[in-house]
């Protein structure tokens, strides 16, 4: 470990909105991390030291010395998923539900 460098493995999946963060598994390296999809364009990641040791991409950026700017293979896996609605998108539901409550002029 790096000197500075604190791996932080507790989780926090509590949102205002209710809307918890879920786990999911990259697709390459099985690598598990905390997800939620705020919007399309807006996703947070939580990496736990399990995750971060199996991430493939972290470790080849590691030994080359290349700065780790994120997982394309993760990245790649939570698209997917929110394409198949195995993971929420919160701006999605929020339209969904105010389309749905009565009076609401859609």
């Amino acid at each position: 470990m790096r000197p500075g460098h604190r791996i932080d493995d507790r989780f926090d999946t509590r949102r205002a909105d209710g809307v918890p963060m879920r786990p999911l598994a990259c697709e390459r390296c099985a690598a598990e991390v905390l997800v939620r999809k705020s919007s399309r364009q807006q996703t947070s990641v939580q990496w736990n030291a399990r995750a971060t040791a199996a991430c493939a991409e972290r470790e080849a950026a590691g030994r080359t010395g290349v700065a780790f700017e994120g997982c394309r293979s993760l990245r790649d896996t939570i698209r997917e998923a929110a394409v198949a609605g195995r993971i929420e998108i919160v701006d999605e539901r929020s339209a969904t539900a105010a389309h749905q409550e009565p009076g609401h002029r859609g």
